[in-house]
């Protein structure tokens, strides 16, 4: 198996020219010795349903329904999440078909991106649930309904609160069963905009180097593994297996990543972070003067937003500057 030399990684900072994303376009070169390839859970629970309390579902409005693909131009809905509990057992997309007043096939295709999951048992509401929030929870958590169900023998009540993403339409889900689903999942149009043949970069047995474009995503987010750099890497290459990703750059970053071939090669790449034998750099277009050294600023230490002061320390190097 061929592996990859020590990786230098320079990415990129520039202003966005494509206003519809809002976003930073940013830059990657990757360095193979000395040739330059230059490329340019919410587990909170907001509110809880049940089937048998939906509308009836509006036929005329389903009748016009597009589906989700084509992607819009612009991503300017806003996003939000369903949170239900399955009262009666049957297939996954008749239940929130019902349970959400959603076009069946609007429902398919959600399932299809990735935006919707579930757990076994029902998370715990957070502190501003309401009280027939708090009512229905205990109503499928108690002990004595918990011993009745047989998918979760085994398991102890937070591991059977974990959530996986449903990945077949037809997945049957029992009474009891918790289901987030993302309605308006995150889309990515510049994945309709791009040859993604002409941002390959290498092609090997064990990995592939892509030219990653600005405003899309290395590996998909939690509410869309469609619209991501990998899947349309590999339908460009005509691939009968999927790439996978082993590492990421912000969606807002274009620059070369390295997708594997095989899952073994993952373990290798991911062994070569870990032993420092890849190097990031980031040349950033400032809108002001930015003095040469190390600024440090800290960071509470977790990776979930909003970051706050903290004893968490992080450091940046400001190696060059360009007028």
């Amino acid at each position: 198996m061929s592996t990859v030399p020590k990786l230098r990684i320079i990415h990129f900072v520039a202003k966005s020219l494509a206003t519809n994303l809002g976003h930073k376009n940013t830059s990657t070169f990757f360095t193979f010795n000395s040739h330059l390839l230059i490329s340019n859970n919410t587990s909170s629970i907001k509110h809880l349903r049940f089937s048998s309390h939906s509308p009836a579902p509006n036929s005329e409005r389903h009748a016009e329904y597009g589906r989700l693909l084509p992607c819009p131009s612009q991503n300017n809905l806003a996003r939000n999440i369903e949170h239900l509990v399955v009262r009666e057992e049957g297939p996954i997309h008749a239940f929130i078909a019902k349970a959400l007043d959603l076009p069946p096939l609007y429902v398919e295709d959600l399932i299809h991106f990735g935006a919707v999951h579930y757990a076994l048992v029902c998370p715990k509401p957070p502190s501003t649930a309401t009280q027939e929030e708090i009512k229905l929870y205990k109503e499928f958590t108690r002990p004595s309904v918990l011993r009745k169900r047989s998918s979760i023998k085994g398991k102890t009540v937070r591991e059977a609160q974990n959530t996986s993403r449903i990945t077949h339409v037809d997945q049957l889900v029992e009474a009891g069963t918790y289901v987030r689903v993302h309605v308006r999942p995150k889309r990515f149009p510049r994945c309709y905009e791009v040859d993604w043949r002409s941002r390959i970069i290498a092609v090997t047995e064990s990995y592939v180097i892509l030219d990653k474009p600005a405003g899309t995503s290395v590996g998909g987010t939690t509410d869309n593994i469609e619209e991501t750099c990998a899947n349309f890497a590999t339908r460009a290459l005509g691939l009968t297996t999927p790439l996978f990703t082993t590492h990421q750059i912000d969606n807002c970053t274009e620059g070369c990543v390295v997708l594997a071939r095989t899952k073994a090669y993952c373990s290798v790449f991911h062994r070569k972070i870990r032993e420092k034998q890849v190097k990031k750099l980031y040349l950033a277009l400032a809108a002001a003067y930015v003095p040469i050294g190390v600024m440090t600023h800290y960071m509470r230490p977790n990776r979930k937003a909003p970051t706050i002061v903290s004893e968490g320390k992080c450091t940046i190097q400001f190696i060059s500057i360009y007028f």
